[in-house]
């Protein structure tokens, strides 16, 4: 059976760098270009779910609740944060977008229980966003 999905945005502000420390400094201007500098975004994610709509409230998911998770989890982690730098996961990866992706979903996951975390969105620029399913979906 098919549910609703339902959308909520968030937003916050973060700085990165790109850089492999393996490589030389003219390898890594090289790929990361511009990127090897310290930059930063105005990132908006969108948490998606979806499940059965309750018949007493008409709803699919408390929305309080989903807020109260995806601030004290990712929001209130990553704003205003140099990523690589202050988040531990983050101490031997790169902080793209596409691996932002896989650690929050990784922090929201098991924490949402009145329905199931179907996507989430994360627009880094006005042209560039990065969607993830979870684990092995497609």
């Amino acid at each position: 059976m098919n549910y609703p999905i339902i959308t909520k945005r968030y937003h916050f502000c973060a700085s990165h760098k790109y850089g492999n420390d393996v490589w030389s400094e003219e390898k890594n201007l090289e790929v990361f270009g511009k990127d090897y500098n310290t930059h930063g975004h105005n990132y908006v994610l969108e948490v998606s779910v979806t499940g059965p709509i309750d018949p007493g409230s008409g709803w699919l998911v408390d929305l309080p609740t989903l807020n109260k998770i995806v601030k004290s989890k990712v929001v209130d982690v990553l704003d205003h944060s140099q990523i690589e730098k202050d988040v531990e996961w983050f101490k031997d990866k790169q902080p793209s977008s596409e691996n932002l992706l896989l650690w929050i979903w990784d922090q929201i996951f098991d924490k949402i229980t009145d329905c199931k975390l179907h996507r989430i969105r994360l627009v880094e620029t006005h042209s560039i966003f990065n969607d993830y399913y979870g684990p092995g979906e497609e």
